[in-house]
């Protein structure tokens, strides 16, 4: 079984390496397959949350007794954990492999940046839309490019840093 994981993971990293055509060799490796797994985790997500959101909850308020939660909430709650760990299991076997750390520590940290993401998308969001008044589209993708720069440079060198990658402060 474990030989079969990993023939899917090397499977998997051909593929995006495939992808890796000589207009992009101007930036690592690396970074090449977090934008990859992180495109494609963006789209599974956008794909289960409109699943979720027209065709199991019918786009209608889920009444769980001691509260109401708005259709476009409940999807979001429900598609979470399962991108989650898609995006966990991504970073960790395909992007990130030279990582040390002990998985429940990658777990760990992964979610304390994800924490992160959803603050900064909800900080940035605020500032650009009602504090300097931008178009929300507009905001929404100033938001998007600063969000995944930051949790690039937070999963590299925190959640998954290797050994030859110090974090500052230590």
């Amino acid at each position: 079984m474990v030989q079969f994981l990993r023939d899917i993971r090397n499977l998997i990293i051909k593929f995006i390496d495939f992808f890796y055509f000589p207009v992009f060799r101007f930036i690592p490796r690396e970074v090449f397959r977090y934008a990859f797994t992180g495109g494609v985790n963006t789209l599974f997500d956008l794909f289960l949350y409109y699943i979720v959101y027209k065709y199991m909850l019918d786009k209608q308020i889920v009444d769980l007794g001691f509260v109401a939660i708005s259709p476009h909430i409940a999807a979001f709650l429900i598609v979470f954990p399962i991108t989650f760990s898609s995006g966990f299991v991504l970073a960790k076997y395909i992007t990130f492999r030279a990582s040390e750390l002990k998985g429940r520590i990658q777990l760990f940290r992964y979610g304390v940046t994800v924490t992160g993401s959803i603050l900064l998308n909800y900080v940035f969001l605020k500032f650009f839309v009602e504090y300097l008044g931008w178009y929300a589209t507009v905001s929404k993708g100033i938001t998007t490019i600063i969000v995944v720069i930051y949790s690039y440079i937070s999963q590299r060198y925190f959640s998954f840093k290797t050994a030859g990658v110090a974090v500052s402060g230590r």
